[in-house]
């Protein structure tokens, strides 16, 4: 999966986390220990390396890493 293994260093960088932590099934907060500070500049990461947008309102339908995938993907498509 491409897009995954683009976004996972990013993930890892941003939470502060092992790469290899980083897998489709982790929960920002309850497996990656992410506060809402650290989804915040996720998000951020997220908009500049990718060139997208997130909205505020988006932000709480991203809890997981493969919420993360599936949501880029599909406002790169």
């Amino acid at each position: 999966m491409e897009l995954f293994d683009r976004m996972r260093p990013l993930i890892a960088d941003k939470l502060s986390v092992k790469e290899e932590d980083v897998v489709l099934t982790a929960a920002f907060k309850a497996d990656l220990g992410a506060d809402s500070l650290d989804l915040v500049e996720l998000v951020m990461g997220l908009e500049e390396e990718f060139g997208i947008s997130i909205p505020e309102a988006d932000m709480g339908k991203i809890v997981s890493v493969e919420d993360a995938v599936a949501y880029v993907s599909a406002k790169l498509a």
